[in-house]
């Protein structure tokens, strides 16, 4: 069965740029196979629930001042409106025609180059609590055993004022959120996990939260958490990769 997956897609010039997570992404997607992708951005956000049902989603450059490369860019990945009038109805949610933002196409056009996996998108409720979204994750959890892959991008550190040069040492600041973050994912504290604003430099590391919540969906969506992949770009912009299985 399919883990669940957090994946932090950073600065959108992760889809041309030979990082670390670049060539991890790159990798890992060649050993998964799924039918579908369901994926909860950290870029969709609404007051609602949202599903979309677009049959061909088109490619969104939701970002400004990127060289000309990135913006010419495109993910055809099709997607599954059958999939998502069926979520639409089991979870309350609107259907809606949206394709799909960076935080979507860019770490699957790492992972699925073929555009070839079918690819439907759920928004990130403002105004739902941490527990909320997890609960969201716990009914989206079935999906894994029809062979479809959920996904939460995000970025686990995600401050964009204080980015550095790309040979800066990484701040105690960063380091010790994503340490916090490790531990308390290790031994599978869902409870301090879903109360997060409290760790130490939270607030530091995510301004506002957006960037940090779909791993809570992703939390829900599996088991017990595997750090797959670690890397700091910028000097601040955590790139880690959790499975949950």
């Amino acid at each position: 069965m399919l883990p669940s997956l957090f994946i932090s897609h950073g600065s959108p010039m992760l889809a041309l740029t030979p990082t670390p997570a670049h060539a991890f992404l790159r990798e890992f997607g060649q050993s998964l196979r799924p039918q579908a992708v369901v994926v909860v951005s950290a870029h969709w956000e609404s007051d609602r629930l949202l599903v979309s049902t677009s049959a061909r989603p088109e490619t969104i450059h939701d970002f400004g001042g990127f060289p000309r490369e990135l913006y010419e860019c495109q993910y055809p990945a099709p997607g599954e409106p059958e999939l998502a009038r069926r979520l639409a109805r089991q979870l309350n949610a609107v259907p809606t025609e949206r394709g799909l933002d960076h935080g979507a196409w860019v770490p699957l056009s790492l992972m699925f180059p073929e555009a070839d996996v079918p690819v439907v998108s759920l928004s990130l409720p403002t105004t739902w609590s941490n527990a909320e979204l997890a609960e969201l994750g716990e009914k989206l959890a079935g999906l894994r055993q029809e062979n479809i892959l959920v996904i939460g991008s995000g970025s686990l550190t995600h401050n964009l004022y204080e980015m550095l040069p790309p040979d800066a040492q990484i701040p105690a600041w960063v380091s010790e959120f994503v340490d916090w973050v490790e531990t308390r994912l290790a031994a599978d504290d869902r409870a301090m996990l879903l109360e997060w604003e409290t760790a130490p430099q939270a607030r530091k590391n995510h301004p506002t939260p957006e960037h940090f919540q779909p791993l809570l969906v992703a939390m829900g969506a599996g088991g017990r958490a595997q750090r797959l992949h670690h890397s700091v770009e910028e000097g601040v912009l955590a790139m880690d990769v959790y499975a949950f299985a």
